[in-house]
């Protein structure tokens, strides 16, 4: 007879799936030790080998309450884009989007030991997916926003490789405000802003840039005189490059994005601000291993 306690254990023991170590211990009597063999056999319990190869590829999902007052951005990385457009690890990626929106975890470490399907973790649910799918995979970042008084909205760029969630505050509701974040959302997937606004730039950034402005104006002959004024027309200009209230809005050049959001905020008659943003890239920042494609079916046949 299979107990509770002995699927319990087997999945202690393995880090196998709920569903899997039923299954085994079915086809085995109930005996623990030949069931963890039936599991290494299918590579359930052998994932941890695949965990040191690199996982750059994968996808960037996220998910919105339906009264936009609630959302989060995940990203789930395998090793390639064959995988990534599997429909086992699509779905997986966007169940964690909606275990996300929801989650008290701070961190991924927190994040995994959630429940994904009400019985298993994301953790057991990852581990059963690597086993059947071949591939090492890794589940990288997450964040959620939640707000009263605006909405969460979010983008998906490229199928999956540019990701963007973005909270904007106001106090009246309004179609007009989703309709903005909407376009911020947009502008944040193209632009790319490493900031909000000004004043969350690093000084001690921007002394560096000063000074290397200066001197490339000096070096340009510029009398000394004008100098001060062109580094800091320079500096306005990487401003309007970095920060997205200062950036020009991507639909309409002559204007920037304070100014859009203070003309909708006129629309509506209630301020409409910029709360927050998450931007994710697939595998930025991942060193990716170029492999010789010749080479590794050479090694695979044994030449």
């Amino acid at each position: 007879m299979i107990t509770a306690k002995s699927v319990k254990e087997l999945r202690e023991r393995t880090g196998a799936g709920m569903m899997d170590c039923k299954k085994a211990l079915t086809e085995t009597d109930g005996d623990i030790e030949k069931a963890i063999e039936v599991l290494r056999e299918k590579g359930l319990a052998a994932a941890a080998k695949k965990s040191g190869r690199v996982a750059a590829e994968g996808l960037v999902k996220t998910y919105i309450t339906e009264d936009n007052k609630n959302g989060a951005i995940v990203e789930l990385n395998c090793e390639t884009d064959f995988v990534a457009a599997n429909e086992d690890f699509i779905a997986f990626a966007d169940s964690l989007a909606k275990v996300a929106v929801t989650t008290n975890a701070t961190t991924i470490e927190e994040f995994v030991n959630d429940k994904i399907d009400g019985e298993s973790t994301i953790s057991e649910g990852l581990t059963a997916l690597i086993a059947r799918l071949g591939e090492n995979m890794t589940v990288r970042r997450f964040v959620k926003f939640s707000l009263e008084n605006g909405v969460v909205k979010s983008y998906i760029h490229g199928g999956g490789r540019i990701g963007v969630l973005v909270e904007v505050a106001c106090n009246t509701e309004s179609a007009i405000v989703e309709e903005v974040a909407k376009e911020l959302c947009m502008q944040i997937a193209a632009a790319n802003p490493l900031f909000l606004s000004k004043e969350e730039v690093d000084q001690d950034a921007i002394e560096k840039e000063k000074e290397i402005y200066r001197v490339q104006a000096l070096n340009e002959g510029k009398p000394e005189k004008i100098v001060e004024k062109m580094v800091m027309g320079r500096v306005q200009k990487y401003y309007k490059e970095v920060c997205l209230l200062e950036q020009l809005w991507v639909k309409d050049g002559d204007k920037s994005i304070s100014k859009y959001l203070a003309e909708k905020s006129k629309e509506v008659g209630s301020s409409i601000t910029v709360n927050k943003y998450v931007r994710y890239e697939r595998g930025e920042g991942i060193e990716k291993v170029e492999e010789n494609f010749a080479e590794e079916v050479a090694r695979q046949i044994g030449k």
